[in-house]
């Protein structure tokens, strides 16, 4: 569920009156992470590790409240600020035509519950061809190209997707851990910077973490 609310009675109230009006309002952040765990459950498991990184992205959001406001165009150069109570992990999918679509996987604290979500999404995205979506969760936006060893991604900016990102390319195994840089970006009226690092280390923590595994 989504609702409009008031930019005014928020903790974003500066943020919208000062960014709204940024021809360039999104920020990228670029952290190194060690990936050693999650690679070792994917291998136990036999769960895909792009599953796996996006069940902790999801997990990390939820737990983040910034995520939950997002600012959305309305028409013109009107905004309006946006409330959600659920998070969803959007996954680029390569079709049977060579094409992309993509899927909006609704986030749950239980990774069995995500990872059956995650194969069928992404298989009727792949052999049908079509994209779906959550129109009423928080998306958070990933992208995994996963055919080279990426140091920073910058995606382009469109008023018409304000939606956080998290992208990468392979990860890169060393003789005592695995590292995947991960590019973050983020619309400034969402979060500032030091909520984006914040979330950025507790998506460190669930990772390493035996708790959330």
């Amino acid at each position: 569920m989504k609702k409009e609310i008031n930019p005014r009675e928020t903790s974003r109230a500066a943020a919208f009156e000062l960014w709204m009006s940024s021809p360039m309002p999104m920020v990228t952040l670029t952290k190194t992470f060690d990936v050693s765990r999650i690679l070792k459950i994917s291998r136990k498991m036999g769960w895909k590790f792009n599953m796996i990184l996006c069940w902790a992205i999801g997990c990390a959001a939820s737990r983040t409240r910034e995520f939950y406001l997002l600012p959305e165009k309305v028409s013109g150069s009107s905004w309006r600020l946006m409330q959600y109570d659920s998070i969803a992990i959007n996954v680029i999918v390569e079709n049977k035509k060579g094409g992309l679509n993509s899927c909006d996987i609704p986030y749950s604290d239980d990774i069995q519950k995500f990872n059956e979500d995650y194969l069928r999404l992404t298989s009727e995205a792949a052999t049908e061809c079509k994209s779906s979506s959550l129109e009423d969760a928080m998306v958070v936006g990933t992208s995994a190209m996963i055919e080279a060893e990426l140091d920073c991604i910058v995606n382009q900016y469109t008023d018409l997707f304000c939606n956080p990102m998290l992208m990468w390319g392979s990860y890169r195994r060393g003789f005592f851990r695995t590292t995947l840089p991960v590019s973050f970006q983020f619309h400034h009226v969402q979060m500032d910077g030091g909520h984006a690092a914040r979330f950025l280390g507790l998506l460190q923590a669930i990772i390493s973490c035996k708790i959330f595994f």
